[in-house]
């Protein structure tokens, strides 16, 4: 079971003021092509799996906004660490699903 569940909203600062929609875009395929479980929401993105390992991902992520045009990010981040009973966001939110 995973360790860690770690929630990311991206918030880039366009060159010229434009939509930041494609910046996040972008920051959303590094984790899509991560392979970790992840679920996109409205204002922010889940992740599930290692600490080590997802840290990581965000690093690339803002790697990639910046590299496609973003001079500042910012960067929000709410981490869930449980390293012996781990943690997932299926468990969290069961009570509530139908």
């Amino acid at each position: 079971m995973s360790n860690t569940l770690l929630s990311i909203q991206i918030i880039p600062k366009t060159p010229n003021g434009e939509d930041s929609i494609p910046y996040v875009d972008r920051a959303i395929e590094v984790i899509q092509s991560s392979g970790v479980k992840y679920q996109v929401n409205a204002l922010e993105t889940t992740m599930e799996g290692d600490l080590d390992e997802l840290l990581e991902i965000v690093k690339k992520m803002n790697v990639a906004v910046a590299e496609f045009g973003s001079n500042s990010i910012i960067s929000q981040v709410k981490i869930v660490y449980n390293p012996e009973k781990g943690v997932s966001m299926d468990k969290l939110v069961e009570k509530y699903r139908p």
